[in-house]
């Protein structure tokens, strides 16, 4: 389930792109759910572990991939306990965000509001215990702490 805390929170990783190019796996590249975030979000190709190949850049390391995607590699392979600022995403990240909360229990800091769009969901806010179900609620929601 997706649990997120909105706002400031002092032991969230603020600046979740530098952390993750300091302690990613070379197998999380390859993995497919990792491949396929790559491809949507930076709509570049997973050649291998050490090599993306980017419409805009030509052949890039993993290291220059947006810092979305690394955050969302982050919420889906760290498993040191560590909360992530997910404000280093996009909206066109919130989708797998999402996905990744459907797969595991993930626990994330929010300091915008982030577009889930139109489909129904489920979010624990931690701030107030709310479960929240759409977009509007979590929109009244969020506005009161971001």
């Amino acid at each position: 389930m997706l649990s997120i805390y909105l706002g400031q929170m002092e032991e969230a990783i603020y600046y979740p792109p530098a952390y993750f190019n300091n302690t990613y796996d070379d197998e999380w590249i390859t993995d497919p759910l990792t491949v396929e975030m790559i491809k949507d979000v930076d709509k570049s190709e997973v050649i291998g572990p050490h090599l993306i190949e980017s419409p805009v850049l030509g052949p890039i390391s993993v290291k220059e991939i947006s810092g979305g995607v690394k955050t969302l590699i982050l919420m889906d392979f760290d498993d040191s306990g560590r909360i992530f600022n997910a404000s280093a995403c996009g909206n066109n990240c919130a989708k797998w965000i999402l996905e990744i909360g459907k797969r595991k229990d993930l626990t994330i800091n929010l300091r915008h509001i982030m577009n889930f769009g139109k489909e129904p969901f489920e979010i624990k806010i931690l701030n107030n215990g709310e479960m929240v179900h759409d977009l509007d609620r979590f929109i009244a929601v969020a506005a009161k702490y971001v």
